[in-house]
């Protein structure tokens, strides 16, 4: 693990997030984009490590609405740099690790990335994140 990519935090309303963290918390948005294969929108705000993703769910399809439903806003994960995500998943494997995914998937900018149960985390959702664009 290289060290810590990007907290993650749950939105309903990314819009009125956005208007938060610029406006009043005054970080620099990066960047927006839209993640369809998680079907939701992600604001980005500062670059390189450290930096603070906004969630939100693109429609009321999305695991993310129903998350809302259930816990509401908040921190929904911490996300890990690797450097080669599938050595990463079998060392976590090795040593009983509980994923939530098999193999990686596409992440935001290009990333690929897989999930650690919270279970496995004390209680918190871990991302693992190797590549993706300008903002690693």
């Amino acid at each position: 693990m290289n060290g810590l990519d990007h907290v993650a935090i749950l939105v309903a309303d990314l819009d009125a997030a956005i208007r938060l963290y610029r406006d009043v918390y005054g970080l620099e948005l990066a960047e927006v984009e839209e993640v369809p294969t998680e079907k939701v929108r992600v604001a980005i705000f500062g670059h390189g490590a450290g930096r603070i993703e906004l969630v939100s769910p693109s429609g009321p399809d999305s695991p993310m609405a129903k998350a809302i439903e259930r816990r509401g806003e908040g921190l929904h994960h911490v996300c890990l740099e690797v450097p080669d995500i599938e050595q990463a998943m079998a060392a976590l494997r090795a040593q009983g690790a509980p994923l939530l995914d098999e193999k990686p998937r596409p992440g935001a900018g290009g990333s690929r990335v897989a999930f650690v149960h919270p279970k496995g985390s004390r209680g918190v959702l871990v991302e693992l994140k190797q590549g993706g664009g300008e903002h690693r």
